[in-house]
């Protein structure tokens, strides 16, 4: 299948919040761990979400330039052309963006997309990440305005941050502190800025807890219970019924996470989980066991000349999109999107 048109992305999005499940949604920075996402997506008979950050995208425009937008451009090309000999539905996303990053990232690949729009075409990405998070929610919710007009005019869906996940991504680092809980007071700011749906439609990353980066099980304190009390509050003043979940919101930071947790979050409206740094591990670990095991392969040690075969970054790299896709399918099974696959 191709990479989701905007009416399917909307599709799999309401499907998953009406079913209580959430796509996993993998954080790629190659065309390597594209087809390990792409792969377990199809293992798992589920559709799902790859994205890229300004990190992964300056990586991906190589280390000459280091040029966040021919990195994204390339890779969302590439995934256009590959994606179709897979049997599910993928959305293109970039993540995590601050305020001194959106000239440089978000602003020019909603241009691309406007263009492509204008022709007849669909967006080269499904959806964008404002991350404001480190903003007053007031510049904070200003920004995601001008950023979802022009989203919704390019048919792409927005994705926003209004309070810190905690940890460090690409630069951006918030303590681990009270401040990782979002408000109802926020979630009410937030409905009256970007509406409801009526300005476009937009994710929510609200703050339960969550932490990026790697932690174990009770080390940090997820409140996922929170994102109901966020719904109901935001549903109380729009005069929504009773149980209603006005929002689609995004489960950031984790990482570590609890089966339990997940469970909680999915039946409050969460529909898109990142996951990143599991992936990442999961990808690097049979490489370094190669490389571990075939030391004097991979090395041309005391004079001699190793084996080529060994050293093949084919023969590695195989086994890490063997092990980063069996994550991915993982994944899928946590989140309850196994088999959930749009036909």
């Amino acid at each position: 299948m191709p990479i989701a048109t905007p009416e399917v992305y909307n599709e799999m999005l309401d499907r998953a919040k009406a079913e209580k499940f959430a796509y996993p949604a993998i954080n790629v920075t190659s065309s390597q761990t594209l087809h390990a996402a792409l792969r377990g997506f199809a293992e798992a008979e589920s559709d799902g979400i790859v994205q890229i950050s300004t990190g992964g995208a300056e990586f991906l425009g190589g280390q000459h330039k280091k040029e966040m937008v021919t990195g994204a451009v390339a890779l969302a090309e590439f995934a256009h052309i590959v994606a179709e000999k897979y049997d599910v539905n993928i959305a293109l996303h970039t993540d995590h963006c601050p305020k001194d990053k959106l000239d440089g990232y978000v602003r020019p690949l909603l241009a691309v997309s406007e263009e492509r729009v204008k022709a007849g075409r669909n967006p080269l990405f499904q959806s964008h990440m404002w991350d404001g998070s480190a903003e007053t929610l007031a510049d904070n919710l200003s920004i995601a305005q001008e950023l979802l007009e022009r989203a919704r005019a390019a048919k792409i869906i927005l994705e926003v941050e209004i309070t810190p996940t905690g940890g460090e991504e690409d630069g951006v680092t918030h303590e681990i502190n009270d401040s990782l809980y979002t408000t109802v007071d926020d979630a009410i700011r937030t409905a009256e800025a970007l509406g409801l749906g009526d300005k476009g439609r937009y994710l929510l990353a609200a703050s339960f807890g969550n932490v990026h980066g790697v932690y174990k099980p009770g080390n940090v304190v997820l409140r996922p219970e929170l994102l109901k009390e966020l719904n109901e509050g935001v549903a109380a003043k729009y005069g929504k019924p009773a149980g209603s979940q006005p929002f689609d919101f995004v489960f950031h930071g984790g990482s570590g996470s609890t089966p339990e947790e997940i469970l909680t979050a999915l039946e409050n409206g969460v529909v898109k989980m990142n996951i990143d740094t599991d992936t990442q591990y999961a990808f690097t670990r049979p490489v370094a066991d190669h490389m571990l095991r075939n030391y004097d392969g991979v090395l041309k040690v005391d004079g001699e000349v190793g084996d080529k075969k060994t050293y093949d970054p084919r023969t590695w790299g195989k086994l890490a999109e063997a092990s980063m896709s069996a994550r991915v399918v993982e994944a899928c099974r946590n989140l309850r999107s196994t088999g959930t696959r749009l036909k």
